[in-house]
């Protein structure tokens, strides 16, 4: 269980200006550690306005973050208040907006929703929304929309985020703003 504590955080090596960027390190069970960049951009999607969406990993040779690398954290709960927090600095500057983490995968997906519903009493300064997608089935009820290539038309369905959901049926997308 992923325990939330804002008052225990690895300290950035690098903030950038507009809080869009940031790099820490985080110590792993080895007791080496690593280099973790947090990258906060924009979320394309036009029905998640003033959405930005926050990604983390270690650095590819490009530049890029690889989000997808798979380490063994020491002090996990560390780690997710960190990140966490590096969100609320965007957010204290950025106040219209949200911060969006993308359940890429089911495991990732549960562990986004067990970290929200374990701290949700103890984040009262966060509106916290889960969104599922969703393609709508036309009124012909035998196609359903489509975009300009002829693919699935995937919506958001934003909702008020919900503690008791079955973990069969987690969000694939969470999104944290300030009160």
């Amino acid at each position: 269980m992923i325990k939330i504590n804002l008052d225990d955080t690895y300290d950035p090596k690098y903030v950038s200006e507009d809080f869009k960027y940031f790099i820490f390190e985080s110590e792993l069970c080895d007791d080496t550690l690593i280099e973790l960049h947090v990258s906060i951009v924009h979320h394309p999607d036009p029905y998640l306005q003033n959405v930005y969406n926050l990604g983390f990993g270690p650095p590819n040779e490009d530049g890029t973050i690889n989000d997808k690398f798979k380490v063994k954290h020491k002090n996990i709960n560390k780690l997710f208040s960190s990140i966490l927090l590096y969100g609320i600095l965007f957010l204290n500057q950025n106040k219209e907006n949200s911060i969006g983490i993308d359940g890429s995968d089911d495991l990732r997906a549960y562990l986004y929703h067990r970290m929200f519903r374990y701290n949700i009493s103890n984040l009262d300064n966060l509106s916290i929304v889960g969104v599922d997608w969703y393609v709508k089935l036309l009124r012909n009820k035998i196609d359903i929309e489509r975009d300009e290539n002829g693919y699935p038309f995937f919506k958001p369905r934003p909702e008020v985020f919900d503690t008791e959901r079955n973990p069969q049926d987690l969000y694939r997308y969470y999104i944290y703003k300030l009160n």
